[in-house]
């Protein structure tokens, strides 16, 4: 009998410009079952947008609650506006055994990191600086002094990378989707969750385990 084991949280992070809200698009279309979580946030909606699918829309009385429960696996406050993380969301989408990617920066992901220590973190790099300001400066709407200031921030959001389990160079888009998803799978194949996964197989070949 096969058992869906406990799903498996994935902290993707990476600057911006080096293709991670790609690269996650494009492993979701090879991975439908993958679910990725939805922030809660206290700014307005924007025109086309839908709630509990880009955001869960709150007020700030209805956030600062949940702050006081302790209910955010990780939060922040920018430009004004809160947004944050649920630990219930987290919990209930890893009990029902579906894998959660969390697509966040390297503040929030420390935070998720004190209270989900078993998450494995992945943070994505482009191939060179001279790329990044490029795919910045791609972009046409910023001015050279926007570019700047963002090269310099991703610059000090790269350095925080060596504490990440993986790191994967978003170079030639293919081969990086491809090594993402490796990641996957190797999770998949844990032993835990092979053991939770073909419970009576395991004990049919090994017999029965302490």
């Amino acid at each position: 009998m096969t058992v869906m084991p406990r799903g498996q949280l994935f902290v993707i992070s990476a600057p911006s410009g080096a293709g991670k809200t790609s690269l996650i698009k494009a492993l979701r279309e090879r991975r439908p079952e993958l679910s990725l979580s939805v922030s809660h946030t206290t700014r307005p909606r924007r025109d086309g947008e839908n709630n509990g699918e880009h955001y869960h829309f709150i007020d700030i009385s209805q956030f600062e609650a949940m702050l006081a429960q302790q209910a955010f696996a990780e939060h922040a406050r920018v430009f004004g506006n809160y947004y944050g993380t649920s630990k219930a969301v987290i919990q209930q989408e890893l009990e029902q055994g579906r894998d959660l990617i969390l697509e966040i920066d390297w503040q929030g992901a420390a935070q998720v990191k004190e209270q989900f220590p078993e998450a494995i973190f992945v943070f994505i790099l482009p191939p060179s600086t001279a790329e990044l300001e490029a795919r910045l400066r791609n972009r046409g709407s910023d001015n050279d002094e926007v570019v700047a200031r963002r090269l310099a921030e991703a610059r000090r959001e790269m350095q925080q990378c060596y504490w990440y389990d993986y790191l994967v160079i978003n170079d030639v888009f293919d081969q990086a989707l491809d090594e993402l998803d490796a990641l996957f799978t190797a999770a998949m194949l844990e032993t835990d969750r092979q053991r939770e996964r073909h419970p009576e197989l395991i004990t049919d070949l090994l017999g029965e385990i302490d």
